[in-house]
């Protein structure tokens, strides 16, 4: 067995906000990656527009920093759980973890997720308690609860005995103790190399290599990255590629890259250990082996967890069809959604028909990202309420159960429990957190939290947190009540104005404001009855023989409600559908003929 001691490979898990990004940010820029005049963006690793706008991670991305003649692998990984499968994979690639705890909010739902992965792979954390600056933080209380969890997950001794780091990445400082002088990062770049440890394996043996990342580039193709786990790769060596369901094909390594802080620097050998890119293996997937071209053996690659939650795609046969969107055909939509199954590996599509197609993902998160990435590559589509996927067992319907977070004021406990109780939420833990907020633990069904963020944000007045992840199936808990008021659909095509939207607004609350095109079928707000209502908001005051159309008062509007992607999903019943479009995001209904409408409620 060989030691290679100057690699070292670790990746960054913790629950969305704890500051894995920023930790990243500090360890870059304390190994004198940049230049001094450099200018360097905030979160570098987010690269993404989307992950830049909502400031989370979505994709996990690899660095690499120097210290001391090592070179240090670094994952900075997603925390958010619909984005869990881009952990699971990223995982394989590390000897590893660093564990980042915020010093005040501590282990929360998805802590507790990717530490489980983590444990079950073998790997054994380091604990960063982040964000040690905060005026409330409460480092101490934190590690206990950490520890606690560990138990709670089945932690072998050898990863109970888990170093701890005190830090606060934002301004750039570690300490093993929280009476050390905290200057720099050098306390974590030490532990991480005497703890961390090194990879082990055959240096002489044949090469093996699992993809577990993709990328692309417009010059060289598919780029394959993964780490070396046995043997060493050369460019321009003869290769096997063996697929996930066994079949095999022989292609060559035309180039092949190692990390260098942000950047990727060509090479021509890479060893055991390393995490490398590779490109010119033609069509490869996240899973595939790389392997010896005279003797190729295949890696197990990760179980990843099932989907559970499904919507359909549809192509856009509005009215307005075609107006915004650069692709806007079936085929269009197909080629896009099956070439994100390369990378996206919790994902599911299956073809319904011609026009339309299920996407399955890990929760309404997961889904609507990859809505809005269409979008803003110019495609146009329809997409359908989420739904849940149930399962079938002993003859027993199971349903997905998540395990939810809220942190709430002591004043508004009781408005969020009593919309709980008819989400068929159990209530399992009820801790009183400083600064007035309680702590409230449930265990409700993923169905029961469609629609409920927005409904938490009015109830506490935005002082509300929640978070979730994926618990168990559980036994169908029965009928929760859908959504309790009706649409305002528009009953003409045109521009909605003035005077009609000042008649319509008695009627509840409007989703869009003067001047904006609609048409017949479309859903302008959210009616006040349980009933749908049509309405005419392109009714405009005409002339008459004893006043004209501009007389009487001013007609004064009341600002139209800002639905958002996440927002129409959530808001949508069964027979609506969200129309996508690069520019317009709107609610319709699935029949926009009134009589059509009315014969589709009696079947």
């Amino acid at each position: 067995m060989y030691k290679r001691e100057d690699v070292r490979n670790v990746a960054i898990i913790a629950h969305v906000d704890h500051g894995k990004t920023t930790l990243v940010d500090a360890l870059l820029r304390q190994s004198n990656i940049f230049r001094i005049n450099e200018k360097v963006e905030e979160r570098v690793m987010d690269s993404n527009d989307i992950e830049k706008e909502r400031g989370i991670t979505i994709l996990s991305k690899n660095t690499a920093v120097h210290y001391k003649g090592t070179r240090i692998n670094i994952v900075d990984t997603p925390g958010h759980a619909d984005f869990g499968g881009e952990v699971e994979r990223v995982l394989m690639m590390v000897d590893s973890v660093l564990l980042v705890v915020d010093a005040y909010e501590g282990a929360m739902p998805q802590t507790k997720f990717v530490l489980k992965k983590a444990l079950e792979l073998g790997l054994n954390p380091l604990v960063v308690v982040n964000k040690i600056d905060r005026k409330d933080a409460r480092p101490l209380e934190v590690i206990d609860e950490v520890f606690d969890l560990f138990v709670e997950l089945g932690a072998t001794d050898e990863q109970c005995d888990f170093p701890i780091i005190y830090a606060s990445a934002r301004e750039g400082y570690a300490a093993l103790d929280l009476d050390d002088d905290m200057i720099s990062m050098i306390p974590l770049f030490e532990k991480i190399i005497e703890f961390v440890k090194p990879p082990e394996g055959d240096l002489d043996g044949t090469l093996q290599m699992l993809v577990t990342t993709l990328d692309s580039s417009e010059y060289v193709g598919k780029i394959a990255i993964g780490k070396i786990i046995r043997g060493r790769a050369k460019r321009n060596q003869q290769i096997a590629i063996i697929s996930k369901n066994g079949d095999l094909r022989k292609t060559t390594i035309s180039s092949m890259y190692l990390y260098d802080g942000l950047k990727r620097v060509e090479t021509e050998e890479a060893y055991l250990g390393d995490i490398v890119a590779i490109s010119g293996l033609g069509d490869v997937s996240i899973g595939d082996t790389v392997a010896d071209a005279k003797d190729p053996e295949a890696l197990p690659f990760a179980h990843i967890d099932e989907p559970t939650l499904s919507m359909n795609f549809m192509v856009n046969d509005s009215p307005f069809a075609g107006q915004d969107g650069t692709y806007v055909t079936s085929r269009h939509l197909r080629d896009r959604l099956f070439k994100e199954l390369e990378t996206n590996v919790s994902l599911k599509v299956v073809e319904l028909s011609p026009d339309s197609y299920e996407v399955s993902g890990r929760g309404e998160l997961h889904l609507s990202i990859l809505i809005e990435t269409m979008r803003r590559e110019g495609y146009e589509m329809q997409v359908s309420k989420p739904r849940v996927i149930m399962k079938e067992e002993d003859g027993k319907t199971l349903e997905p159960m998540e395990y939810l977070t809220i942190d709430v004021p002591e004043e508004f406990m009781g408005p969020v429990m009593e919309k709980l109780g008819p989400r068929k939420a159990e209530m399992v833990n009820m801790t009183s957190a400083i600064n007035g907020y309680t702590r409230l633990e449930f265990v409700v069904p993923s169905r029961g939290l469609i629609g409920f963020r927005s409904e938490l944000m009015t109830d506490t007045k935005g002082n509300g947190i929640m978070n979730h992840v994926f618990h168990s199936y559980d036994r169908y808990k029965g009928d929760i009540p859908g959504r309790s008021r009706g649409s305002l659909v528009v009953f003409e095509s045109g521009e909605a104005i003035t005077y009609g939207l000042f008649n319509a607004q008695e009627r509840g609350n409007l989703f869009i404001g003067a001047g904006v095109p609609v048409y017949s079928g479309m859903v302008c707000g959210e009616c006040s009855r349980a009933d749908d209502i049509e309405v005419n908001i392109c009714k405009k005051k005409h002339l008459s023989n004893t006043r004209s159309s501009g007389s009487d008062e001013a007609l004064k509007l009341v600002p139209p409600r800002e639905m958002s992607l996440e927002a129409c999903l959530e808001f949508i019943s069964d027979d609506e559908l969200v129309e996508v479009t690069p520019l317009n995001i709107r609610i319709r209904k699935r029949y926009l003929d009134h009589l059509e409408r009315k014969r589709a409620a009696r079947k």
